[in-house]
């Protein structure tokens, strides 16, 4: 069994991705169930976690849509406005939907790198927290210390670290990455998803370049705490589903059968309590 823990689905005329422009080309179009089943039935992928890619809960209301018709969609990591009181509103409702697993905001693009702490995301937290949803932590390597405060906040919380928190492979400016990475898995309750990486690592990068950033986040976590996923379509800026899943293969190759598991299904399974 395997489980894509992270792909998106958009639709460009709903215009709600402030991020996606024409200058991004290869990303620049729908990308729908369609497009995708026939990559997961290659890759003997039987489920996916689809993951929200706009600010708008009206994105998140069409993503749950998508989940009821697709029986290959095991779940919505969603979008709320954690800083207003419909956000709570949201939340509540959201958490009524058996597809609705989390949410995730874009940290990566918000300017204050503390944002996250701010007092009055408390009640946001402690609902997540009180309903066992998830938090997918869309970071850069900038916001490990803060992470870090955060899941000391709130040591309840299930924090997962999207594509490894972006290490810079293509700079090789990443010295840091492995330290704050080190310390963060230090708490068990963080989990890591071994996506994205290809993107960070140039355009249709060898394994050998970017095998050490997935060998440092098998060490840390162990393989009961990484989960595999594609970000496609976003991997198509450097890759494509079928080579990134079969670096993926080749890394794995070494380890146990059980380590093997987890990594392919088991992990996300258990974090997003998917049946």
């Amino acid at each position: 069994m395997r489980i894509d823990s992270h792909q998106h689905f958009w639709q460009v005329s709903r215009g709600d991705y402030d991020w996606l422009t024409p200058e991004l080309e290869s990303l620049y179009r729908d990308f729908q169930p369609i497009d995708i089943k026939p990559l997961l039935s290659d890759a003997k992928v039987s489920k996916t976690i689809l993951v929200q890619a706009a600010e708008t809960t009206a994105e998140t209301e069409y993503l749950l849509e998508l989940a009821s018709e697709h029986d290959f969609i095991a779940g919505v990591v969603g979008w709320i406005n954690m800083e207003s009181e419909q956000g709570l509103l949201d939340l509540q409702r959201f958490s009524q939907n058996p597809f609705f697993k989390g949410i995730r905001p874009m940290l990566q693009d918000i300017d204050d790198v503390n944002w996250i702490l701010k007092p009055e995301l408390a009640p946001i937290f402690d609902m997540l927290i009180a309903k066992e949803l998830t938090f997918d932590a869309l970071i850069l390597p900038k916001h490990l210390d803060v992470l870090s405060i955060l899941i000391k906040r709130y040591p309840n919380l299930k924090v997962v670290i999207d594509h490894g928190a972006k290490p810079s492979i293509e700079s090789g400016l990443t010295t840091q990455w492995y330290e704050k990475i080190s310390s963060i898995a230090r708490n068990p309750s963080v989990y890591c998803k071994l996506s994205g990486l290809v993107t960070e690592a140039g355009i249709n990068p060898e394994l050998d370049k970017i095998s050490p950033y997935m060998q440092h986040l098998l060490l840390c976590f162990g393989a009961e705490r990484l989960m595999w996923g594609s970000d496609w379509p976003v991997v198509y800026l450097s890759s494509n589903y079928s080579s990134w899943t079969k670096q993926v293969e080749t890394f794995v190759k070494s380890l146990t059968t059980q380590q093997q598991e987890n990594i392919w299904a088991a992990t996300a399974q258990k974090f997003y309590a998917i049946q």
